[in-house]
Order: structure tokens, then sequence, then C-alpha cells
């Protein structure tokens, strides 16, 4: 049975609804990190799309905020169980960079043909990477967020800029991500590969390989 703090209790029925099994509220924001938090200028900043085929295209920090801009409102769940309702984020749905990826290479693809992949691999400054389908960075459901709660995006809550992937554990928002590659097949990443699940479902309790 989840346990509530007081402060939720005059919202314990609609909280709920909306708590994946295992999980239980928080108004705070817990820092968890794989290892020690790398401090990444905007001057220097970058974001790259790669694919299978090794095509890319990188955007810099202001042509990023060029793009348009998204104010996702979402409940995030952390796998060490806490989940955080109502956070607020800005920033560039994964769709606009993917779009404007194929649209970069749109000759390319007449003769070469489209991306073949089913994955991405999310690449941070750190090192630190994690795999995802790419039908769950697609169709409005991740975004590249620079701004939290109105304010930028801390260094140690993944900014300048990190994934949101709401409907995922946490740990697939890569904090500090620089880039996405796609593949042909499944990567595992960084927490995939010491035992955590493949795809981290908080509905489903995905969070280790055997969930």
């Amino acid at each position: 049975m989840s346990t509530f703090s007081p402060g939720f209790e005059g919202r314990a029925r609609g909280i709920r609804e909306r708590l994946p099994p295992g999980q239980y509220p928080t108004e705070s924001f817990p820092v968890l990190s794989a290892g020690p938090t790398p401090q990444v200028p905007t001057a220097t900043w970058s974001f790259t799309v790669t694919d299978e085929r090794g095509r890319g295209r990188a955007w810099s920090w202001d042509e990023m905020l060029a793009l348009p801009q998204e104010e996702p409102t979402a409940d995030i769940h952390c796998v060490t169980r806490w989940s955080k309702f109502d956070t607020s984020w800005r920033g560039v749905s994964l769709d606009v960079f993917l779009d404007a990826f194929r649209d970069s290479f749109r000759d390319s693809f007449r003769d070469e043909g489209d991306t073949a992949a089913a994955f991405v691999v999310a690449e941070s400054y750190d090192g630190y990477t994690t795999n995802l389908p790419l039908a769950d960075v697609t169709g409005g459901r991740a975004w590249l967020a620079h701004t939290f709660d109105g304010f930028p995006l801390s260094p140690d809550h993944g900014g300048p800029a990190r994934l949101v992937i709401p409907h995922l554990y946490f740990w697939k928002s890569a904090k500090w991500v620089k880039g996405l590659r796609l593949t042909l097949e499944d990567e595992p990443g960084f927490w995939e590969t010491a035992g955590y699940h493949e795809y981290g479902d908080p509905w489903r309790e995905q969070r280790y390989w055997n969930d």
C-alpha cells in the first residue's frame, strides 16, 4: 500500500489513480546520478541526431532555442520508487529534431532509403547512455527540455538540457543529453547493462531485467 505524506492527504484519491504500483508521491525533486555532475556551457553545447549510416545533423544552443517550443506538464516516476506530479517543462519535441534530420537528407533518402532504425540510443556528455524504441520518442511523447518550473534547468537535474520521457521510468530521460543515435538493433545502455529493464514501464513495474 502506498504511503502518503500529510500534504497529500487531501488529494489522495486522485493521486492514487495516477500513482503507478510500488511508487510513493513526493513534492521534492530528488537528485540521482550515476556519476559526477558535468558542467556543460551553452556556448559549446550541441545536440546531434545520427542514423545508422552515419548521417548526422547538429543544433547549437541558439538554434535549438529558435525551434518551436512546447510546455508539457507531466507526472514523472523514478525507478527508486518516488513519483512527482504535474512537473512543468519547456523544450522541443523530439519529433521536431527527427523531422528536421529527415528533411536535411531528403535527397540522400531518395537514393539510399530512409533510416531503417527501430531504436535510439540517447547519449550524454558524461558518457551515460540509455536505449529506447524509436516509437517511444516520437508522436509527441518525448522532449529535449531546458527549463523546469519556469527556470533554466540546473546541472543537478540535467541542465542545460535533458530528455523528458514521462511514460517511462525517469532513468530513460537522460540528463545532460548531447544526442540521439538511431540504431537497427536494441543496444542496452548504462543501467540496462547493469540489470535494469530494457523498456522501463512504471505501470508494469519494469524495474529490472526479469520484471
